[in-house]
């Protein structure tokens, strides 16, 4: 991708805002831990892989301003401020511990030091979370065959990732190997996800990609449109359910009835083994204006109850492979996930 997602410059974070795609491509600077915590929040950054990221910078940038004898105290806030922003993401959690780890563990060599060793921490995982969707992308192509309609569900491309995609990656390994591809990319209301960014995404890399609305899965599935399913994961459970943006599990409903494969592409680090079900995930419950209002335009009358929970559960059984930088995971998931994992 041209565009990139979140960099790290200057001792400043820089994302691009996807708040405001596809109509502007603006990128923001931030210098304080704690208006990248609100970037997470507000959405100017995510998809779980990149809100990890962030929040890995996030640490190293809220430190680079902590003097000496504050450091113990002030890195304790910031590390709190970052874990409260989104919920359900397993990977803010994850990199928010690889941070952690560092700082306990070379607390001893004296702050200017540990500072260093947080940013090359920070963007350590920055260039893991690319590669690994690389890798993951190739493991997932070779699932596909050629030609192949894919439906995607939310996005889960370069923009919600450090670079290149879990989902969208296996689509442009496929392009990548010659495989031909076309995608099928639903709305994602009510935040609109698949309408601004993946098909933004797809139309800047030239892959033939058709938009409908989310309830039209249904109907291309009875009529035999969609070959399979590729979406990514916010958390996965250690039994294999899959916690992802919401609708995932009514498409997942709709694939199993009309044999659809139904896959899940995320790296390793969006797997919880402490999370025993997708019972165990907490939701994200969002702000009602993201459903009662379009680009500050309401469509709601005022006064209607509005509910928006930002994430559901597909259950395990629904899914036909979960795809990781590690290989392919198939059923019985709540065996091989521990032991895919464990071979790290």
């Amino acid at each position: 991708m041209a565009v990139k997602t979140i960099q790290w410059k200057n001792n400043h974070v820089v994302m691009l805002d996807q708040r405001l795609l596809p109509g502007k491509e603006v990128y923001r600077a931030y210098r304080d831990y704690t208006e990248v915590a609100r970037a997470i929040r507000d959405m100017v950054i995510r998809g779980a892989p990149a809100i990890g990221v962030a929040a890995a910078m996030g640490v190293a940038l809220g430190v680079v301003w902590v003097k000496g004898k504050n450091f113990d105290r002030e890195i304790e806030r910031i590390f709190r401020t970052l874990a409260k922003t989104r919920p359900t993401a397993a990977n803010l959690f994850w990199a928010l511990e690889r941070m952690r780890k560092i700082y306990i563990e070379k607390r001893s060599l004296g702050i200017e030091t540990v500072k260093r060793l947080l940013k090359e921490e920070a963007l350590k995982i920055f260039e893991e979370d690319i590669a690994a969707n690389r890798l993951l992308g190739k493991f997932g192509a070779q699932l596909l065959r050629s030609p192949s309609r894919v439906l995607t569900h939310c996005n889960a491309g370069a923009l919600a990732t450090a670079g290149y995609g879990t989902a969208l990656g296996v689509i442009r390994a496929m392009k990548e190997s010659g495989k031909e591809v076309e995608v099928l990319v639903d709305e994602t209301r009510p935040f609109l996800q698949g309408a601004r960014l993946t098909a933004w995404e797809l139309k800047k890399e030239k892959i033939p990609v058709t938009l409908l609305t989310d309830n039209m899965v249904g109907y291309l599935m009875q009529h035999s449109k969609v070959d399979a399913v590729v979406v990514g994961c916010d958390r996965v459970a250690a039994n294999g359910d899959v916690a992802n943006k919401i609708g995932t599990y009514g498409i997942a409903v709709l694939a199993r009835r009309h044999n659809v494969p139904f896959y899940v592409a995320g790296p390793t680090s969006s797997i919880d083994l402490k999370c025993s079900s997708g019972a165990e995930v907490p939701i994200e419950q969002r702000n009602s204006r993201e459903v009662s209002h379009i680009f500050g335009r309401p469509i709601t009358p005022r006064g209607v109850h509005i509910l928006n929970p930002a994430f559901d559960i597909t259950d395990h059984e629904l899914i036909s492979a979960i795809i990781t930088e590690k290989g392919v995971i198939t059923p019985p998931f709540q065996q091989n996930i521990r032991t895919h994992v464990r071979h790290q």
